[in-house]
């Protein structure tokens, strides 16, 4: 095969609306989920796509290509979870399918947002992007706003902020306590936005994911992972408590240093704690399927050399920012965790080195060896020229090339 035309469904419209399984490989196939999901949503744009990739694959059929259409949707989650389930699709039809290019068709720049993921698996020959004309009826303010409020997309984005805010606002105004509803307000959004900026809730989902599958799958992670979870709330709640003890609601009396080393001083080690046992779960997975565990260990050794290292900075710096509260945490003791991080830290560098090493030990020994290459023979026929040679006699033939061994 030449060439494939990839049709992309980013936020799994054939799934999620007409029931269909991707990836749809082949031109029938791929007209009947274009209808089904016409038949659905007639309004949805992944239909055209489709139908825009068939037109595409009918014209490569004339000029002689030999071509083949399939399609790919993602999940109803945009974003890290759907270009991964996308990407895993391709990588599945590219092991089974040999083709040596592709044409990527897409209904708007939220798809063609995959085209370096794609790119870096096959050559791109083109990229079509197909654009539904519409009447000026359908353009109307009216239109649009309708269109607006049935987007999962544009809800989530917009109105699940201002949700939470008139939540917490009536939350703090109901307990009676209506000095919090700003501040709870603004936490909240806060935070929010913080999720959204950097994928936060994909990662969450994703990890929510894995748990359901470390379940299904019967893995120690998925108990693992839940003790790691209440760790790290126990975690923050001690530290938060701690402060609050401290400084009963006026942080502005301590100032920052000393609040800040009194909570990781009170809360580091239940984190510590949450992310060893997760590694640990993980790596007795992976030991039991005979999968790579060493990468994990070093991890491990280096969350424990991380945990002293905050451990001892924030308990020293209370000894000498609070010791009217009878804080004590002598020098040598931070100098010491400091020396025993470092020795964690370079035990921890050195099976790295290691397992790198036994790595591409293995990989050297079991890659194939390259077949020398002989230099091609040449043939050299000596003739003397006499009219008897030329209707008698056999000519010479020398063969010049490579040496072979006796004959």
């Amino acid at each position: 095969m030449d060439t494939i035309v990839i049709c992309i469904d980013r936020d799994n419209d054939l799934g999620e609306k007409a029931k269909v399984i991707t990836p749809v490989i082949g031109r029938g196939a791929n007209i009947a989920a274009a209808v089904s999901l016409a038949t659905v949503d007639p309004e949805d744009s992944d239909t055209n796509t489709i139908f825009g990739g068939i037109r595409i694959l009918d014209e490569l059929h004339r000029l002689g290509v030999d071509a083949e259409i399939v399609s790919f949707a993602g999940d109803k989650n945009v974003g890290t979870i759907s270009d991964k389930k996308i990407v895993n699709q391709l990588d599945d039809f590219l092991m089974s399918w040999d083709a040596k290019s592709a044409v990527f068709v897409s209904d708007g720049a939220e798809d063609e947002s995959l085209i370096p993921l794609v790119q870096s698996r096959i050559k791109i020959d083109s990229v079509q992007r197909i654009i539904v004309m519409q009447s000026e009826n359908l353009e109307s303010t009216y239109y649009m706003i309708k269109n607006f409020f049935k987007d999962p997309k544009l809800l989530q984005t917009f109105f699940v902020p201002i949700g939470l805010a008139l939540i917490v606002y009536a939350l703090a105004t109901a307990t009676g306590n209506p000095q919090w509803a700003v501040i709870g307000t603004l936490f909240v959004v806060g935070v929010y936005m913080i999720l959204r900026a950097y994928s936060l809730n994909d990662k969450l989902l994703l990890s929510w994911s894995e748990l359901k599958k470390n379940f299904h799958s019967h893995q120690l992670s998925f108990v693992t992972m839940i003790a790691a979870v209440l760790l790290f709330v126990i975690g923050t709640v001690s530290g938060s408590v701690s402060v609050w003890d401290l400084t009963g609601g006026e942080i502005s009396y301590y100032g920052g240093l000393p609040i800040i080393s009194l909570y990781i001083k009170k809360s580091v080690l239940w984190y510590a704690g949450s992310l060893f046992v997760y590694l640990f779960g993980k790596s007795i997975d992976h030991m039991y399927a005979k999968k790579e565990y060493q990468n994990l260990i070093v991890e491990m050794l280096f969350v424990l050399a991380g945990t002293l290292l905050f451990w001892g900075g924030g308990s020293y710096a209370l000894s000498i920012t609070l010791t009217q509260l009878g804080y004590v945490f002598p020098v040598v003791y931070f100098i010491y965790s400091v020396i025993l991080a470092v020795i964690i830290g370079l035990v921890g560098i050195y099976f790295s080195v290691q397992n790198k090493t036994e790595e591409s030990a293995e990989e050297e020994m079991f890659k194939p060896k390259k077949p020398e290459q002989k230099k091609p023979e040449t043939t050299i026929v000596i003739k003397d020229g006499t009219e008897e040679d030329e209707n008698h006699s056999k000519p010479i033939k020398i063969k010049i090339g490579i040496r072979g061994g006796k004959e």
